[in-house]
């Protein structure tokens, strides 16, 4: 029964938080952030909510500076939206998941290239080889 309120709560902060960066917060640190997954303690009282932020390092770093900033705002909406006796408390958090998947990726393709490189070098080198023998 906890788990369920706790996962109600978690999707509840997951929606507010994800509409009030679209909708409302003017911040210009603020951009192409998306709102991943929330983790709420099971005593409701905290909640990290964990964004992926795309963009350069330090794109990065301001938009997660303009979103702490704008925790208790969020906070606010959240608690008028849940009528409850607790708010939890937000915290920000990059989803470091979103980055290593995008990591992976590139990795493998790379991989790939590589080895399509490898493969046609390899070809080459046989064709040559045969026309060499069949020219003695």
């Amino acid at each position: 029964m906890k788990a369920h309120r706790t996962a109600r709560v978690a999707e509840v902060v997951r929606e507010v938080a994800a509409e009030t960066i679209l909708f409302d917060l003017s911040d210009p640190r603020i951009k192409h952030v998306t709102v991943t997954r929330v983790e709420v303690s099971n005593d409701l009282q905290n909640a990290k909510v964990f964004v992926s932020v795309m963009g350069t390092q330090k794109e990065q770093d301001l938009c997660m500076h303009g979103l702490r900033h704008s925790a208790g705002y969020i906070q606010s909406k959240l608690a008028s939206r849940m009528k409850s006796r607790f708010t939890p408390i937000i915290r920000f958090v990059v989803d470091e998941g979103v980055k290593n998947s995008i990591e992976v990726t590139r990795l493998i393709s790379e991989a790939l290239a590589q080895s399509k490189a490898t493969t046609a070098q390899e070809d080459s080198a046989e064709g040559t080889a045969h026309e060499e023998s069949e020219e003695d």
